[in-house]
Formats: C-alpha cells, structure tokens, sequence
C-alpha cells in the first residue's frame, strides 16, 4: 500500500466522507489515491485554497464532526492558513493534509517550487497537533494519532506534512483502526463543592461558550433546576433556545453578571466577562473546560471542573438536586427584562429589521452564518437561535472574509437543512470567487450581501475618532447580482426587509444550486455601544 493509500483508508475508518482540497504537483499521488474511492471519500476542489480549508471548517462547525482539506506546500499552506488559525481559535477538528517538497531536500533551502523555510516549524505554531510522514509504514498510525489529538482534551486542528516523493512510496501497512479517546476524569469532589455552591446561589447566572455546543440538554435542565439565566454571546448561541426566557445576550447578561452570586461558565474563555465587566469577592465562579490551563488564566476559580462539558454537567446534574434550594421562578422577571432590553435595541432597529425577516424564513433548524459587518456585529445580539449549531460565528479572530466560504462547507455537510450567510461588500469579495465551487458541486447556499460600499466597521471609527479623515475603507464593487449569474447562479437586488423576506424564501425552495441576495444600504446605527460595556463589578 502507498504512503497516500494508507492516510485515504484511515481517513475512511475514522468515518471522514469529505475532503476538501486543490489539486497540485506535490499531492498528485494523494489525488490518484482519493480517485480510487471516490464513492466512499468525495473530492470538494475549490478554486483557492482558503476556499477549501474554510468550508472545511464550515463543515466542522454545522456537524461537530472532523473534517479535512489537502492543498500544496509553501503558498498552498500559507493561503489556508487563516482558515487554520480560525479552527485553532474555535476549537473546530479540522484535519491539514499539507504536501511537502521532496524528503530528503527538507530544510536545505535548494530553491524547490513551493518551498518554504521551516514550513514545519510554522505549522507548528498554527496548530498543537502536527507530524511529518516519512514512510508508508507511520502512515496510518499517524493519521490516526492525529485524528484523536483532534478530539481529545480542548478539540482543535491537527496537520499532516507529506512529501511529494513520499505519497507514493509503497511499504507493508498496518492498518490503524480508530484510537480511543481517554474518557473524561470526573473530579466527584470538586464536583460536589460546585454542586453545593450552585444549590445554594440566590442569584446563579450560566455562561456558555462554543464547548458547551454539544451540551444543550444538560445546559437546558440546569438553568431550569437552578433558575439560572443563560448567557450565549456568539458561540454560545443556541445552547439554550431563544425562546426560553431564561435565554440572554450580551447586554442583559452584562446586568446580570453585576447581580450574580455563582456563575457557571461553560466552555468559555470568560474574556469579555472578566476583562470589561469586572469580578470582585463576592461572586464565585464555576468554571468548566476540557483545558486545564484555561481555568485560572485570567482569574482563579472557585471551582475548577476539567473535561468535556456534557460528562462533566451530568455528573453535576446528579449531585445538584439534594443541595438545591428553592427558589422563586424567574420567568415573569426575565421576560419583562428582556422587553426592556428590547426597547433599547431599536436604535440598531434598521439591522434588527433585516435580521427579523431572515429568522421569519429560516427554519429553526436552519443555519445562520454571521461575518464581521454591522449586520453580523447585530445578529450576535439580537438574532433568535433556536438549536446548537445553527448560529455559526468566528471565534477571537473575527476575521473578515470567513463567512461565504465557511457557509459554503456548513451548506455542503448539511445538505438536510438550509444555510444562510450574510456578508458586507467587503467581507464577500474575500472568498466570492468560490462561487464557482457552488455552482460545480450545486451546493444551494443562500447568501445575502449587504452593501454600503465600505468597509462600513472602519469607516465608522475613522468618522468618530479620526476627525472624518477617511482612508482605505471606501471600495469599488462590481454589479454583485450580475456578478452572481455570470457564474450561473440565481441572484435578485431588495431595498427593504420586507422584500428580503420574499426574495429569502423563493431562495430557500430552490435547492438545485446558489442564490445570491444584495441588499443595498446606507449607513447603519452603530452597535458598539452594546457590545463594549464597561465595568459592574469591582472598583
């Protein structure tokens, strides 16, 4: 068996049916292996390699299942790698098969195509998780090794270096069957205490980040038993449905965070909360994450709960009812908060009209990909998510020019439901070139650009705090709707939510191809003073 047969067959046995790749010298024989089963392992080629490694990751996030993208050495690599760093950043297992010039000119700088200076030396501070294939022999342990260093502890993206001569050597393979994942260790001690802690809050408040995404029942069974508001802010949208009254966003959960006794924070770095809002003595805080060194990074715990979220808040579910106190249902008080926040909220209301129109016509289980615009930066406060992984948003690197491409890969794993991107002018152009990967694989994305002809976010500081000294951030833009339909693709221009709701759901029942929607605005309100809250705790 050659060194590629052996990556594709573990690929297989570890349940991967996608690989999401460009097609170049140093991974020929790589192709020549995904050709042997294509109709086990399909080939997705995009026409760049961000495209491929961001729907990738799209795929990743819609389904929490692993994925991976193959491009060449040096330009290949350095082109994907802000899809990379975005699965580091989101925790997304997501698998880089990186081609490599030949073994043994490795590091030697002969001037080879596409070589790069210590290529493996960069991957190895884009990822945790990294190995270079020398000979068939490591093939398949090695893939495996990698596939389960995806999954275990914090989840994250692996990459797999392989030579273009190496591919195709041939050798006596072991095949590698998948590795165990090492359980969760429940700590049954600090457990209690959090328990204990929990059961006795008057005012408990539960933070959820993307780890708790794969923990919507036990988030939802603890909010009701302890009464407990739920904060989701981006990634944590949809652990707890918005129609709970119990569910928050950012702003009310600022209010709360400066009320809370006990939080519960689960699968969340606590950045915002810790860093804008403030902590002092009084409140205690339950922190729950598959990274040990996450938990007193920025603040020491009161309790510390090491492991997967599901195991760990189960295990916490059953200790909790004989230390839990009574407390008065929080249903009528949250709802009339939340009206209140409501009402404040309409001064981005020319936003929240668009984003109403969007949720009136997406299923609940539909997906909702967000970008770095003013629309994105509003659909985080004010976009109702109903399901875990239907509100798909980038993680601390919020990087422009995510959202269509990594649409695209959500669309494609999830073929059951509709998916819905949105993008400004400027975040679309990144990857609309991938448009033509819509259109060969008749993936049906629905994707709505909003355009204002800047780089709205930018030109708002450079109006506010610059004097109006306006540079770099007003663009040219081509036709979008001509655009879309020179590459076959369904496209229609709205001017109001009202025709963006019709437009959206002639868009939906078309599921034979890409629909693109642009939506020309002005100027929008700014969200910011909603998102950047200062202090409600401490001096």
């Amino acid at each position: 068996m050659t060194t590629a047969d052996a990556v594709v067959a573990t690929l297989i046995a570890h349940g991967l049916d996608t690989v999401y790749a460009l097609p170049g010298v140093q991974n020929d024989l790589l192709f020549e292996a995904l050709f042997k089963v294509a109709n086990r392992l399909r080939t997705i080629h995009t026409r760049h390699e961000q495209g491929a490694a961001y729907m990738a990751l799209g795929a990743t996030l819609a389904t929490g299942k692993p994925y991976a993208y193959a491009v060449v050495p040096g330009p290949g690599l350095l082109n994907s790698a802000a899809a990379l760093l975005t699965a580091y950043s989101m925790n997304a297992p997501v698998l880089g098969l990186i081609g490599q010039i030949p073994d043994a000119d490795i590091g030697r700088a002969l001037g080879h195509l596409h070589e790069i200076r210590d290529q493996t030396g960069i991957i190895k501070r884009l990822v945790d998780h990294s190995a270079l294939i020398r000979k068939p022999e490591q093939a398949a342990r090695t893939t495996a090794l990698a596939l389960r260093a995806m999954r275990t502890g914090r989840p994250g993206p692996a990459v797999l270096e392989c030579a273009i001569d190496v591919w195709g050597k041939s050798g006596a393979v072991p095949l590698q069957t998948p590795l165990p994942v090492p359980a969760t260790r429940i700590d049954t001690d600090a457990t209690r205490k959090a328990a204990k802690l929990l059961g006795a809050a008057q005012r408990p408040l539960i933070v959820c980040g993307g780890g708790a995404q794969d923990a919507s029942e036990e988030v939802t069974l603890l909010s009701a038993m302890l009464q407990a508001p739920v904060l989701g802010y981006r990634r944590g949208r949809g652990v707890l449905d918005s129609r709970d009254p119990l569910s928050v966003t950012l702003p009310l959960g600022r209010d709360l965070w400066g009320e809370a006794d006990v939080v519960l924070a689960v699968g969340t770095r606590l950045l915002i909360q810790l860093r804008q809002w403030g902590v002092d003595r009084r409140l205690a805080i339950v922190r729950v994450d598959a990274d040990a060194q996450e938990h007193d990074r920025l603040h020491k715990p009161t309790v510390a709960l090491t492991g997967d979220a599901k195991p760990v808040l189960q295990h916490l579910l059953a200790e909790l009812p004989a230390r839990n106190a009574k407390r008065a249902p929080r249903k009528a008080e949250l709802q009339d908060r939340q009206a209140a926040w409501r009402k404040r909220l309409e001064k981005i209301g020319p936003q929240i009209a668009f984003l109403d129109a969007i949720r009136a016509e997406l299923p609940e289980d539909g997906i909702f990909v967000d970008e770095v615009t003013q629309m994105g930066f509003a659909a985080r406060l004010a976009f109702p998510v109903y399901r875990p992984r239907t509100f798909l948003s980038p993680g601390y690197q919020d990087n422009l020019g995510w959202g269509f491409a990594t649409a695209l890969g959500a669309q494609h794993a999830r073929s059951d439901v509709p998916v819905v991107a949105i993008s400004g002018d400027g975040g679309f152009l990144f990857t609309a070139n991938e448009m033509a990967t819509a259109i060969r694989h008749r993936i049906p994305l629905v994707s709505i650009v909003f355009n204002d002809g800047a780089f709205g976010n930018v030109r708002r500081i450079q109006q506010e705090r610059f004097g109006n000294r306006i540079i770099g951030s007003e663009l040219a833009n081509p036709d979008f709707v001509a655009f879309a339909k020179s590459f076959g693709a369904e496209a229609i221009r709205v001017a109001t939510p009202h025709a963006l709701r019709q437009g959206l759901r002639s868009a939906l029942a078309n599921r034979d191809g890409p629909t693109l929607i642009e939506v020309p605005i002005g100027v929008m309100p700014s969200p910011w003073e909603f998102i950047q809250m200062g202090k409600v705790r401490g001096d």
